[in-house]
C-alpha cells in the first residue's frame, strides 16, 4: 500500500516522467498527455508566481469544466498555494460570499462568466487581481499572459503532504456555504480508495461531466486516473441526450451518476444502441430499485456509495459481493466509523444513528472549515466527524442510508443549503421571511419548496418571486414549490420549526414545472395557477398567493 507523503505536483512530475506521451485529460474535442500537462501547468505557475502568489495563498477559480481548471491545480499545487473553486452557478449574494469567505488576493475567471462576477465586484473585499480565460482581457489580465515567453521559472517548492490543496465548499446545517479544507494526502488517499472500492485499472478511461469544482470530478475522477496513469475523460456539463454518445466518443470504461441523472437516463426511450458503449462501471448514490434493469438494459454494473466533501468516500458496496437492495456498502481505507444517538452513545445494531468518521492515517479528513473555527470545533467534537447523516448497519455489517439531520436540500446531484436561498430569497422588498426545505422528488432525492410570509399588504405571484430569483441565484437553488403563509411556526426562541413545514410537504403549494407545463398546453382550469390553493391546518393557514391578510 502506497503512503502518499508527498504532494500532487510530484505526483504529477512522477506521472510525467514514467508516461509523457500517454494521454491523461481528455475532453470532449481535445486531449492532453501527462507530459504535456506537467509542462504547461510549470509555465502557469511561473506566471502566477510572476503576479505574486506564493505558498499557501487562496486563490479563487471562476471556471467551467476546462483544461485551465486542470492546469490552475497543479500550478497551484506546485506553488504549495491552493485552490479555492467557486460554484459557477452562484450569482449575487452568495457568489460574493463564498469569494469573501476565503479571503483570496487573485481570481481567475472564464469570460463567459464575467457578468455575474461584475455584479458583485464592488462587494468583494480582498480581489485584488483577476485573470480571465477567454476575450480580450479588457476585464483582467487575459490567461496567455502567463505563459508569455521570458518569465522565471517558479522556484522549487517542497510541499508537505498535509499542506492544502484545496478549498472545497460544502453546505452546512444553518448557515451558508463553507470552504472545506482540503490536503494533498486527502485527495490521493481518496483516489487510491476510490481504486480499490472500485477496482479501477490502468487502462480505464473514467468519464465524469460533473462540474470540477465538486469532489466527483477533481477528487474521484481526475486524482485516480493520475495515479492509475489512466485517462480522465471530463464532459463540459450533463445532458441526457448527448449523455451516452459523449460516452462512446470519449471510450469511457467507468461513469458516476448523482442524483436524479441515473433516473433521466433511465426515463430516456430504449435504443438499439442502449449497450453500444465500452462502460462496464457506473457509481454513484442513490442506486434506485430498478437498478437491475438499468443494468440489463445498458449492460454495465451499478454500484452504490457513501461518502461527503469533508470526509470523501467512506463506503464501497463490494465488489465481490452480491448487492445488498438499499446499501450503500461497507468501510474500505483508513476510517473508523460509528453511528451513535444524539446523547453520543452507540446504537443498536439496526436502529438509525448519525455516522461518525474518525481517521486512523494523518491528513485522510478535511482539516476543517476554513476561518469558521466554531463550526469546526462542532463538527469534530469528540475527536471524530459527525456528519449529520443517519444510517444504520446490518448485522453483516453493510450499511444504509437513512436521511440527514443537516439542514440541505440535495437536489439533481447538488446540495443546496436552504439558509442561502433564505437570504436570496428575503432580499425581495415584498417578502418578510421565508422558510426552504426539501420535498422529495419523483427523480429522486428532493425538490426545493419555499415557505414564504409577504409583507402587510404587498402582491406578489410565485412565478413573479421566482423569475426575480432567476437573476439572483443559481438554476438548481431556485424553487419548484411555493407556498405563502400568514407566518411561519416558531419556538418560542424564535427558531422556525421545520418539522412542522415537512409534515405539510408540497400540499397544495404553486408548483413551478406543472404551471409551466399548463401554461405550455393552454390548458389551465380551474383558479389561475399564480394563486395557492388553501390547506388549512396549524401553521398559519396557507391562502390565495399575495392577498394580504385583512382581504383573504
Amino acid at each position: 500500500m502506497r503512503t502518499f507523503t508527498h504532494s500532487l505536483a510530484v505526483e504529477l512530475r512522477r506521472a510525467a516522467e514514467e508516461a509523457p506521451d500517454r494521454p491523461f485529460i481528455r475532453f470532449p474535442h481535445a486531449e492532453w498527455t501527462f507530459g504535456e500537462v506537467e509542462r504547461e501547468s510549470a509555465q502557469i505557475a511561473a506566471g502566477l508566481h510572476a503576479c505574486g502568489v506564493k505558498r499557501a495563498d487562496n486563490v479563487s477559480l471562476l471556471l467551467p469544466n476546462c483544461i485551465e481548471f486542470a492546469l490552475a491545480w497543479f500550478a497551484l499545487a506546485r506553488l504549495g498555494a491552493v485552490a479555492a473553486p467557486v460554484n459557477t452557478s452562484f450569482k449575487g449574494a452568495v457568489l460574493a460570499s463564498a469569494l469573501n469567505l476565503v479571503q483570496s488576493e487573485l481570481l481567475i475567471v472564464h469570460e463567459t462568466l464575467l457578468a455575474q462576477l461584475q455584479e458583485v465586484r464592488a462587494e468583494l473585499h480582498t480581489i485584488r487581481q483577476i485573470i480571465v480565460v477567454g476575450g480580450d482581457g479588457a476585464a483582467g489580465m487575459p490567461w496567455s499572459a502567463l505563459k508569455r515567453p521570458g518569465l522565471p521559472t517558479a522556484p522549487s517548492c517542497e510541499v508537505a503532504f498535509s499542506e492544502l490543496a484545496l478549498l472545497l465548499y460544502t453546505s452546512g446545517t444553518t448557515g451558508r456555504s463553507k470552504a472545506a479544507r482540503i490536503s494533498h494526502r486527502f485527495i490521493l488517499r481518496q483516489a487510491q480508495g476510490a481504486i480499490d472500492g472500485l477496482g479501477l485499472r490502468a487502462d480505464d478511461v473514467l468519464y465524469c461531466p460533473y462540474p470540477m469544482f465538486h469532489l466527483d470530478a477533481a477528487v474521484m475522477t481526475l486524482a485516480p486516473a493520475l495515479l492509475l496513469r489512466a485517462v480522465a475523460a471530463l464532459g463540459e456539463r450533463f445532458s441526457v441526450s448527448r449523455y451516452w454518445d459523449e460516452v462512446r466518443a470519449m471510450q469511457a470504461t467507468v461513469f458516476d451518476f448523482m442524483g436524479a441523472t441515473l433516473t433521466m437516463l433511465w426515463k430516456q426511450p430504449p435504443s438499439p444502441r442502449d449497450r453500444d458503449h465500452s462502460a462496464r462501471l457506473g457509481w454513484g448514490v442513490p442506486l434506485p430499485a430498478w437498478a437491475p434493469q438499468f443494468e440489463a438494459r445498458f449492460g454495465c454494473r451499478l454500484v452504490e456509495l457513501y461518502g461527503s466533501t469533508e470526509v470523501g468516500v467512506v463506503l464501497y458496496t463490494p465488489l465481490d459481493e452480491p448487492a445488498r437492495p438499499g446499501s450503500c456498502g461497507k468501510p474500505l481505507g483508513p476510517w473508523s466509523l460509528r453511528l451513535i444517538d444524539e446523547e453520543g452513545f452507540d446504537v443498536a445494531a439496526g436502529e438509525p444513528g448519525e455516522l461518525v468518521v474518525r481517521a486512523e492515517e494523518p491528513s485522510v479528513l478535511m482539516d476543517g472549515y476554513w476561518a469558521m473555527p466554531e463550526a469546526t470545533i462542532e463538527v469534530f467534537r469528540n475527536q471524530g466527524f459527525h456528519t449529520g447523516d443517519l444510517l444504520r448497519q446490518d448485522a453483516d455489517g453493510w450499511f444504509y442510508f437513512v436521511g440527514r439531520r443537516k439542514d440541505i436540500v440535495r437536489r439533481r446531484g447538488e446540495n443546496i443549503s436552504a439558509a442561502e436561498v433564505e437570504l436570496t430569497l428575503e432580499q425581495h422588498p415584498d417578502v418578510l421571511e421565508c422558510a426552504v426545505i426539501g420535498v422529495p422528488s419523483e427523480l429522486t432525492e428532493e425538490d426545493v419548496l419555499a415557505c414564504v410570509v409577504l409583507r402587510p399588504g404587498c402582491t406578489l405571484t410565485p412565478a413573479a418571486l421566482l423569475r426575480w430569483a432567476e437573476d439572483r441565484m443559481a438554476r438548481f437553488m431556485v424553487p419548484r414549490y411555493v407556498r405563502v403563509l400568514d407566518a411561519l411556526p416558531k419556538t418560542p426562541t424564535d427558531k422556525v420549526e421545520k418539522f412542522r413545514l415537512q409534515q405539510q410537504g408540497c400540499a397544495g403549494a404553486w408548483d413551478r414545472e406543472a404551471a409551466a407545463v399548463n401554461q405550455a398546453s393552454q390548458a389551465i382550469a380551474g383558479p389561475p395557477q399564480d394563486c395557492l390553493t388553501p390547506t388549512g391546518g396549524g401553521l398559519g393557514a396557507a391562502r390565495p398567493w399575495g392577498r394580504s391578510k385583512a382581504n383573504s
